[in-house]
């Protein structure tokens, strides 16, 4: 059987960070949106150049994420990055500046206004190990069912995704932003 899971399913999230804020900062927010913890490298790429924290065991030139804001790379709305994370399960995510607006009055950032599907979770092994996870948990009479619900936490809707929890979530269940 031939998978290609290449942006299947669809899961994606819109969210508002300040223009300002630095890569590293972008990326701290893309960990709390998508729902992972950030135990795994990373990298962000634009304009064939790699930005990103400094890793000198393997001997990789990035430039400094600590140093580069968001608007000095993305200026205007359709211009993108691409944001890798975990090398070893090759989660590649398209970051695309969808619009400026102007600064919100007290706002917590990052602010989820949007999203589809739950994020797959941390260290499952990429989109093959996505979808074999996906394909035991809807099969209660598999092997490795409880196994993998044990794993998961208990439960798993892979079409689930609130952006009122995502806020509640990322902000420690105080939110001053309006209702989502």
């Amino acid at each position: 059987m031939r998978r290609d899971y290449e942006n299947r399913p669809p899961i994606w999230r819109r969210f508002l960070v300040p223009g300002g804020i630095t890569l590293k900062r972008l990326h701290d927010s893309l960990q709390m949106v998508m729902g992972w913890y950030g135990g795994h490298l990373h990298q962000f790429l634009w304009g064939g150049e790699l930005f990103g924290p400094a890793d000198r065991e393997i001997g990789i030139n990035r430039i400094s994420e600590t140093k580069t804001k968001v608007d000095q790379l993305l200026r205007r709305p359709k211009d993108r990055l691409l944001y890798e994370y975990d090398f070893g399960d090759s989660w590649e995510h398209d970051v695309v500046l969808e619009a400026i607006l102007p600064p919100g009055q007290g706002g917590l950032y990052p602010i989820v206004e949007a999203g589809k599907r739950a994020c797959p979770p941390e260290d499952v092994g990429g989109i093959p190990g996505y979808e074999d996870f996906l394909e035991i948990l809807a099969n209660p009479k598999h092997p490795e069912y409880e196994e993998m619900l044990e794993w998961a936490g208990g439960s798993f809707d892979p079409g689930h995704f609130d952006p009122r929890e995502a806020n509640l979530a990322i902000h420690g269940g105080w939110v001053r932003v309006k209702e989502v």
